[in-house]
């Protein structure tokens, strides 16, 4: 496993954890202190507004996670890949995206640059 993949792992682990507790320790796992989420939906930093995005997003799709989608494609301290909002119930996805990830010294993340290619509604 490269430690893009490692990464991206972590990151993944994050945004599925379930319950206040398990998605702070995630984050901090994943992220560094002051690491930089930014989206469409959202511009944040630091632990705290990062599991709260993420809880927020749990709120909005209760019974969905985030799945990998492809590969991850890293170079330098820069990866990216693709993922897909998918139901745990049935399967659908009715989101998808991909993120562009930096990498501190210690392999976590420092910033996040995502992209939204498909969102309900839309």
């Amino acid at each position: 496993m490269t430690t893009y993949d490692f990464a991206a792992e972590r990151y993944f682990a994050a945004w599925n954890a379930e319950g206040d507790e398990a998605i702070a320790k995630a984050v901090s796992e994943a992220f560094t202190e002051e690491a930089a989420y930014t989206d469409p939906l959202a511009d944040v930093a630091g632990h705290e507004n990062i599991a709260g995005v993420i809880a927020g997003a749990h709120g909005q799709f209760p019974g969905y996670m985030f799945q990998l989608t492809g590969s991850v494609d890293g170079h330098h301290r820069v990866a990216r890949f693709s993922w897909d909002l998918v139901s745990r119930a049935d399967g659908s996805s009715p989101a998808g995206g991909f993120d562009v990830i930096t990498l501190a010294e210690d392999g976590r993340i420092s910033r996040v640059t995502g992209f939204l290619d498909r969102v309900p509604g839309a």
